[in-house]
């Protein structure tokens, strides 16, 4: 491995599980406030998004926020029988919404298959099947810059202190969104600070064959090395690419970890390796987030 790449191949123990503050808030993913339905228009310029925001109630004035973009299963649960509203979020995205806003930021989960007809989001290994008007490379970072424009209209948040987060194809959409070349961004003054992905999809339909994915702000993979939805030796020769040619992106691999290793179900939950990369994960993104979005010069 090229000692230009830092990959962080992190085994975990015992003493992660008394970890306190943004883990223990995704713990209680029963607990909290419904969020708010939102509307607001995709930088399509034709698809009106369905949003659920979470805030930050306990701060006063403006705060840091999040994008949050969801996988290929969409934002619902699988148990949703035909409700797609708030009340059927799946439990990782209201634990992660919830998360956020006890941390003190504003968290926007967009909703991207819905409004185009798509609620129940799509099955496993269904991708070559998947319209092009939910391209997680030509569309739906549309969507991240439609949330993005929308939050900057609001009175409670910093305009210039919005992440964005994604999971899986989400995850896919949040790279190909922080590209520097990415589709119309509209007002991108400065754009996303920072950028999480959580075990995305790195072929991103060959955009990046030819030439390395440059961010234009800083971005974290995190991966885990038993996912068996996408490849994470394809996210390391992303990453290697990239930070060849000068790009701040970076990867931490969790050995034995699956896909969706930080759904707070039982059953993901019962692996230890995803309880460990969990645990570690929410840590390491409230601390990704932290420098970035709040003590990073303006």
């Amino acid at each position: 491995m090229p000692p230009t790449l830092t990959m962080a191949m992190v085994m975990l123990t015992a003493a992660l599980m008394g970890l306190s503050g943004i883990a223990n808030q995704v713990c209680a993913e029963n607990a909290g406030a419904v969020p708010e339905r939102v509307t607001f228009m995709s930088a399509d310029g034709k698809t009106t998004l369905v949003g659920y925001l979470y805030t930050a109630k306990a701060m006063a004035g403006r705060t840091p926020a999040v994008v949050m973009m969801h996988g290929r299963a969409g934002p619902y649960s699988t148990r949703a029988n035909g409700v797609y509203d708030a009340s059927t979020l799946s439990l990782r995205h209201k634990a992660w919404g919830r998360a956020w806003a006890e941390a003190g930021y504003v968290a926007l989960l967009v909703d991207g298959f819905g409004p185009r007809g798509y609620w129940a989001g799509f099955q496993r290994y269904s991708y070559a099947q998947r319209p092009e008007e939910v391209n997680e490379v030509t569309v739906r970072p549309l969507d991240a810059y439609g949330a993005l424009a929308y939050l900057r209209t609001r009175a409670d948040v910093r305009p210039d202190r919005i992440g964005l987060q994604g999971w899986s194809n989400g995850a896919s959409a949040t790279l190909a969104a922080i590209s520097a070349d990415a589709p119309d961004q509209g007002d991108r003054t400065p754009g996303f600070r920072a950028a999480l992905a959580f075990y995305p999809g790195c072929g991103l339909k060959g955009a990046f064959d030819a030439k390395p994915l440059i961010p234009y702000a800083p971005v974290l993979i995190l991966q885990g090395t038993a996912d068996e939805e996408v490849s994470y030796r394809r996210c390391l020769m992303l990453v290697e690419r990239s930070r060849q040619s000068g790009g701040d992106i970076d990867i931490t691999l969790y050995p034995g970890a699956t896909h969706d290793f930080d759904a707070p179900d039982r059953n993901r939950q019962s692996i230890d390796a995803n309880a460990q990369a969990r645990q570690d994960a929410l840590t390491r993104a409230r601390d990704f987030f932290a420098h970035h979005l709040e003590t990073a010069n303006d």
